[in-house]
């Protein structure tokens, strides 16, 4: 019969328990929301546009500071982006207009056709850097020989600004000074970016075509005279 009373009340014995006051019987069961938190502060879901648009010029202008200053770092590589390369790369092709060659039917370059030698030779470059082994990927690769067209971008500026004054030996003089300190510097600038991603067999495969590209460029730039 005890056992009946035992098997009826299985919590009886619960009733004897008493808790110390020194355990603490409350807690907090909420869900941590840091892991939240920090997820919002890197969405840019409900970010003001003003805000997105200054951040990208700001990050632009960073990557612009860094080709002034080449020196072997991964800021181009980490943060890649196109709307440098684009802007610098329209820039240029503008100011290539309005030549002499352009009005004699001569060949010149053309809007359509700077910006197809730019954009194909870097993809050209780029590949050839892939298949030689480097690590960087394709984008990071456009974005650092789009950057790199900053200085040729500045010497093409000078030069519309000296050719005002004439196209004479000393035009020519100061200008090829110009576009040469320009080649090299870009030259200089990409290679410091690229040099880490590619083997060191194989370095001087992947600089060839480089030297080459900022070449082209710079010889369109030399070789630019106004229309009369």
């Amino acid at each position: 019969m005890a056992s009946t009373d035992e098997a009826s009340r299985p919590f009886a014995g619960l009733s004897d328990v008493s808790i110390s006051e020194d355990i603490p019987v409350e807690g907090d069961i909420s869900v941590p929301m840091s892991s939240s938190r920090r997820d919002d502060e890197f969405s840019t879901l409900d970010e003001p546009v003003k805000e997105t648009i200054l951040r990208d010029l700001r990050a632009v202008g960073n990557k612009f500071i860094h080709v002034l200053y080449p020196k072997r770092s991964s800021a181009l590589l980490r943060d890649w982006d196109l709307w440098g390369p684009l802007l610098l790369c329209v820039t240029l092709a503008l100011l290539l207009q309005g030549g002499a060659a352009d009005s004699d039917d001569q060949g010149g370059p053309q809007f359509a056709e700077v910006f197809v030698i730019i954009w194909f030779g870097s993809i050209i470059i780029t590949l050839n850097s892939k298949l030689l082994g480097g690590t960087i990927s394709f984008f990071q690769s456009l974005c650092v020989l789009g950057y790199c067209i900053m200085p040729l971008t500045a010497a093409m500026a000078v030069c519309r600004i000296v050719l005002v004054g004439g196209s004479g030996t000393v035009s020519f003089a100061v200008r090829l000074v110009v576009v040469t300190a320009s080649f090299g510097w870009s030259t200089f600038a990409s290679t410091a970016f690229l040099a880490d991603s590619q083997p060191p067999n194989r370095k001087a495969l992947v600089v060839y075509p480089v030297f080459l590209f900022y070449f082209v460029i710079g010889w369109m730039i030399l070789t630019f005279s106004p229309s009369q």
